[in-house]
């Protein structure tokens, strides 16, 4: 199987196995919060209704970008990853909205919960899946680093903390503290909305051609330095697209060297930098340097 192939199967086993999971759990929050009638639940509900349809998003979008380039997307499909990433923002922003109108609403008329033992049960089998999703998709992210895995496991840590605070809320509630429902439902709200925004900065960044982090630039550059011959290195651009690394250099070489010499010093550079970072296609441009 090659490297391609790997990838896409590793892509599309994440986003089916997020679908899943999501689906699977708000099944279950919808049985205990019709039974309870907790806010908090409420709140793990309607996240997971709403993860359901991120991760479907996310999951046409992997597939989208993982066809190859065509005449009309020369540098291939991947940005719909990061375009997935602002589709789930945008998810993950109203429901964070709709858990804290629910809350409020709890807050001026509160009303006594019920079914604590079956909601305590689902909210562990909640946070047992969603660990155990975020840590194949670690390591999905550790092999692909693909931003839409990326968004996805971020929005699921989120939940992690959510169905945690959920718990205590309906433990606290089993002792008698029913009022710190409607309140952590409130602060879950505020963090589900903070995560949104971290989702949309991170797809902002890619969808801008923000550069890659200084240190993988640098290690670029000490590559390709160290190729005997080369004189010098600049005016090294990189983005991202999805999995996808972009690279463009100008490499010094000395102005006498023969075009087959210099072909072969640019062949070194970018077998140099692809080596290390195989998700990288590089561009390189031989600029003569009289001595």
């Amino acid at each position: 199987m090659s490297n391609e192939q790997r990838y896409a199967l590793l892509l599309r086993r994440a986003t089916r196995a997020a679908l899943a999971t999501a689906l699977l759990l708000a099944l279950c929050k919808a049985v205990a919060w019709w039974y309870s009638g907790s806010v908090s639940l409420l709140a793990g509900l309607t996240d997971s209704l709403l993860d359901g349809a991120a991760s479907l998003l996310n999951l046409l979008a992997v597939h989208y970008a993982l066809r190859p380039a065509d005449e009309d997307h020369r540098y291939g499909h991947g940005k719909a990853e990061a375009l997935a990433g602002l589709g789930q923002a945008t998810f993950i922003g109203v429901s964070a909205i709709l858990v804290g109108i629910q809350g409020i609403d709890q807050l001026r008329h509160p009303e006594p919960l019920g079914a604590h033992a079956l909601g305590i049960a689902v909210m562990l089998l909640s946070l047992a899946m969603t660990a155990a999703l975020l840590l194949y998709q670690r390591h999905v992210i550790r092999l692909t680093s693909s931003s839409a895995i990326r968004a996805d496991a971020l929005h699921y840590r989120s939940d992690l903390l959510l169905n945690g605070g959920i718990l205590l809320a309906l433990v606290l509630a089993s002792l008698g503290w029913e009022h710190l429902d409607a309140l952590f439902g409130l602060l879950i709200a505020l963090y589900i909305l903070w995560s949104a925004f971290s989702i949309a900065r991170e797809s902002v960044t890619t969808l801008m051609d923000t550069e890659l982090p200084e240190a993988v630039r640098e290690r670029m550059l000490r590559q390709v330095l160290d190729i005997p011959g080369v004189l010098g290195c600049h005016d090294l651009r990189t983005r991202a697209s999805g999995s996808h690394w972009f690279v463009q250099l100008h490499l010094e070489l000395p102005g006498d060297l023969p075009l087959s010499q210099a072909h072969t010093l640019c062949e070194r550079a970018e077998a140099a930098i692809h080596g290390d970072y195989p998700n990288a296609q590089v561009l390189v441009h031989a600029d003569p340097i009289e001595r």
